[in-house]
C-alpha cells in the first residue's frame, strides 16, 4: 500500500491497524477532551496537594509554636513517598494498566490529605506526609503517558506541556485557597479542600476515564479488543475495522524489565541526562514552593504578602509554560530551554536582593515562575518525546522519581542553612546553581541531538509511536 494510502486509513503495509496513525492524524474530539480533563484534574489537586504544606507551614508554625528547622523533615516526607511512588507505581502502571493505578494513586492521596487536617503532632504531620507522597508520586507520570498517548500528533508537544503546567495550576489555586481559608478558617481547612478534591476527581475517573490502548492491546483478550474498539470508534469513527483485522499500536515492545530498558537501544546518556534535570529542576521548584513564603515572611513582610509571592511564582510558571510550549514547538527544546534556565538562574539570584521589597520581589518572582518552574513543563515534555509508549511511564516516573531526591534535599539543606544563620542571599544565590546545571545538561544533550541521536524540533518525536 503506497505510503499516502496507509497515513488515511491508519493501517501498515503488512494490513494491520496501526492506532498511533489513526489517533496522531484525528482531531481533538470531545472523548479525547474529557480523558485530558479528568487527567488535568488529577494534576490540580497533585499540584495543590504538594504546594499546600508549604502555604501553610507559617500558620502552623504560629499555631504549635515551632521553629522553621522543623519544617524541612516535614516538607521531605512526602517528597520521599513520592520517590517510591514514582519509581515502583510508574513500572507496575507500564506493564498492568496505566488506569487502576492513576485512580488509586489519586483516591489515596485524597483520602490521607483529607485525614491530615485532623493532625495534632509533628510526628502525625511527618506520617501522613509520607503516605500523601506515595499517591502524589505515580499521578504525574501516568497522566503525562496517558495525555501523549490519546493527543492528535500535532497537539501532542502543547498538550503535554499544559498537562504538566496543572501542577503549578493547583499549586496557584492552592496559594489563592490558602489565602482566603487561613486567616477565618485555619489551616487545616486547606487539606480539606485538598483531600476532598481528589475523592471526587478518582470516582468520576471509575467511571470515565479508559484504560491505555497499549496496555490494551497487549492483553489480547476478547473484552479488551472490544475495549480498543469502542475506543477507536469515539475517536475516530470514519475508520472502518473488520472483525478479523489485526490491531497493533504502531511500535514493538521492547523484550525484558522496563526499567532496564531505560538503558539499552542507546538510551543510556538520555536516561541519565533527563535524571540529571529533573533532580535539578525539582530541587529548585520544591525549594521555592517550600521555603519562598517562610523567608518572605522571615525578611520582615506580612504573612499575606509571602502567599501572594509563592501564588505569582505559580501563576507564573504557567504563563511561562504556555509561552515556552509555542516557542519549543516552533524552535525546538533545545533552542528555547537553555536561555530559559540561564535567565532563570539570574532572577533566582536576585530573590534575596530584594526580599525586602514587596514590587521588586513579586517583578523578581514572576520571571522566576516564567523560566524555571515554567520550564519544567518543557522538560517533562522532553522525557516524553524521549521514551518509546510502552516504556513512557517507566521513563517519566523514574525521571521524576530520581528528580525528587533533589526535591528532598532541597528543603532539608534549606534548613539547615537557616539554622546555621545564612542570610536570605546566600540561600538563594545556592538555589541558583541547580538552573546553571540544568542549562549545561540541555547543551550536551542538544549535542547530542545535532548527531541525530535525539530529534530537534518538538514536532519530529511525534514520528515515533506511528
Amino acid at each position: 500500500m503506497p505510503d499516502h494510502r496507509r497515513a488515511a486509513t491508519g493501517t501498515s503495509a503488512a494490513g494491520a491497524i496501526v492506532l498511533s496513525d489513526i489517533i496522531d492524524r484525528s482531531k481533538l474530539g470531545a472523548y479525547q477532551v474529557r480523558i485530558l480533563l479528568l487527567c488535568a484534574l488529577a494534576v490540580v489537586f497533585d499540584g495543590f496537594d504538594v504546594q499546600a504544606m508549604g502555604f501553610v507551614a507559617p500558620a502552623i508554625r504560629q499555631d504549635w509554636q515551632v521553629g522553621p528547622a522543623v519544617f524541612g523533615p516535614i516538607f521531605s516526607a512526602s517528597l520521599i513517598g513520592m520517590v517510591i511512588g514514582s519509581l515502583m507505581l510508574s513500572a507496575v502502571a507500564d506493564r498492568y494498566g496505566r488506569r487502576p493505578v492513576l485512580i488509586g494513586a489519586v483516591i489515596l492521596s485524597g483520602v490521607v490529605t483529607l485525614a491530615t487536617s485532623s493532625a495534632q503532632s509533628v510526628e502525625a504531620l511527618l506520617a501522613l506526609r509520607f503516605v500523601t507522597g506515595i499517591g502524589l508520586g505515580a499521578i504525574l507520570p501516568n497522566a503525562l503517558a496517558l495525555t501523549s498517548e490519546y493527543s492528535p500528533g500535532r497537539h501532542k508537544t502543547f498538550l503535554v506541556m499544559m498537562m504538566a503546567c496543572c501542577l503549578s495550576i493547583g499549586a496557584a489555586v492552592g496559594g489563592a485557597t490558602a489565602a482566603l481559608l487561613i486567616p477565618d478558617f485555619g489551616w487545616r481547612a486547606v487539606f480539606v479542600v485538598g483531600g476532598v478534591g481528589p475523592i471526587v476527581v478518582g470516582v468520576l475517573m471509575l467511571f470515565m476515564l479508559p484504560e491505555s490502548l497499549d496496555v490494551l492491546l497487549r492483553r489480547q483478550g476478547p473484552a479488551q479488543r472490544a475495549a480498543v474498539l469502542g475506543i477507536l470508534r469515539r475517536i475516530a469513527p470514519q475508520v472502518a475495522v473488520a472483525d478479523e483485522a489485526r490491531i497493533v499500536y504502531g511500535e514493538a515492545r521492547p523484550a525484558g524489565a522496563p526499567i532496564g530498558q531505560l538503558f539499552s537501544e542507546g538510551r543510556r546518556t538520555t536516561t541519565l541526562l533527563l535524571w540529571l534535570m529533573h533532580f535539578a529542576n525539582l530541587a529548585i521548584l520544591y525549594f521555592l514552593a517550600n521555603w519562598l513564603p517562610t523567608l518572605v515572611k522571615d525578611a520582615g513582610l506580612p504573612l499575606r504578602t509571602s502567599v501572594i509571592a509563592g501564588t505569582i511564582l505559580q501563576i507564573a510558571s504557567v504563563l511561562g509554560a504556555l509561552c515556552l510550549a509555542r516557542l519549543i514547538t516552533r524552535y525546538g527544546y533545545f533552542r528555547v530551554l537553555p536561555a530559559s534556565y540561564l535567565v532563570g538562574a539570574l532572577a533566582i539570584a536576585l530573590i534575596g536582593q530584594v526580599a525586602t521589597s514587596p514590587p521588586a520581589l513579586f517583578a523578581v518572582v514572576f520571571v522566576v515562575g516564567f523560566c524555571a518552574i515554567g520550564g519544567l513543563n518543557g522538560i517533562n515534555a522532553l522525557a516524553v518525546a524521549s521514551y518509546p509508549v510502552s516504556l513512557r511511564t517507566t521513563g517519566i516516573g523514574w525521571a521524576l522519581g530520581v528528580g525528587r531526591f533533589g526535591s528532598i534535599l532541597a528543603p532539608v539543606l534549606g534548613g539547615v542553612l537557616l539554622a546555621n544563620h545564612w542570610s536570605i542571599s546566600s540561600l538563594f544565590l545556592v538555589a541558583a546553581t541547580p538552573a546553571l546545571v540544568l542549562a549545561g545538561a540541555l547543551l550536551v544533550m542538544r549535542r547530542r541531538a545535532r548527531r541525530a541521536e535525539l530529534p530537534l524540533q518538538a514536532s519530529a518525536w511525534q514520528r515515533r509511536d506511528a
